[in-house]
């Protein structure tokens, strides 16, 4: 079983160079424990492992990511101001290429981009997460008018396209970059993702799966991922996607108003041409 209260826990361990992550997972397959053990320096038996990664500790960035680009298939600046009325949410669930690509396609979203957050250190780049060490996860920013899709729609869409009880994986993307995560805005936001994963996490569990791992807070800082990162399965459609569901429905009926992509938001024309 997964202890929840080390999830997300980043430690002093031995030096100020190394810094103990406290993933503690119940891992049953032994080729997994055997990569992960080749991968990290591991503590622990074989049930309960602390991983813990020695590189450097990834340092604060002044620079920016440049995000002047529109979005490559919408059309649209990715980066605010966005217009008035529109929510906004981030979801980790493993690589960023693939789970962007599920939410830039529903009615109502009128933005997506992918970058890193829930992390301890500003501006980091793609190396910097995929140490381990900077505590950021790859997540997809949804921007959506509640008027036209709802955001347990937005939730139905993140739990059937992941498997959220693997913990600091997916699949064969293995840290916890690849967590699965949701971060809100909006208190109502946030009551509504805890309320959905109790909801699929009492679905799984009939199913026999251990319990849901995904992280839910309120958001903090948003770090746009680089530019080549940016509607990267768009630029590149055969392009890398390692994600997929466990294949059990969310018990939950869209109720989503279909509206076409291309509508009016404040005066401003957002469809791509």
């Amino acid at each position: 079983m997964y202890d929840f209260s080390a999830y997300t826990e980043f430690l002093e361990h031995e030096t100020p160079e190394t810094v103990l992550v406290c993933h503690h997972l119940t891992i049953e397959n032994d080729d997994y424990k055997s990569f992960i053990r080749g991968k990290f320096m591991v503590c622990g038996d074989n049930a309960m492992l602390g991983m813990f990664n020695t590189s450097a500790m990834p340092k604060d960035r002044d620079e920016e990511m440049p995000t002047s680009e529109p979005h490559f298939v919408l059309g649209r600046a990715i980066c605010p101001p966005f217009p008035p009325g529109l929510h906004r949410v981030l979801f980790g669930m493993g690589c960023f290429w693939g789970a962007e690509r599920k939410f830039w396609t529903q009615s109502g979203v009128y933005v997506t981009a992918v970058g890193y957050a829930g992390g301890s250190i500003r501006n980091p780049t793609y190396q910097d997460v995929c140490t381990g060490r900077s505590g950021h996860a790859e997540v997809v920013l949804v921007v959506f008018d509640p008027q036209r899709v709802r955001l347990e729609d937005l939730l139905k869409v993140f739990w059937q396209s992941h498997d959220p009880t693997q913990g600091m994986r997916q699949g064969n993307d293995i840290g916890s970059q690849y967590r699965s995560a949701i971060f809100t805005y909006h208190d109502a936001d946030h009551e509504i993702a805890l309320a959905s994963r109790k909801l699929y996490g009492n679905t799984l569990a009939a199913s026999a799966y251990p319990p849901i791992t995904t992280q839910i807070e309120d958001a903090g800082p948003f770090y746009y991922a680089e530019p080549y990162h940016q509607q990267y399965l768009a630029k590149n459609p055969d392009g890398y996607c390692g994600l997929g569901g466990t294949g059990i429905g969310y018990p939950g009926e869209c109720q989503a108003e279909i509206v076409p992509i291309a509508t009016t938001y404040a005066g401003q024309d957002t469809g791509p041409g």
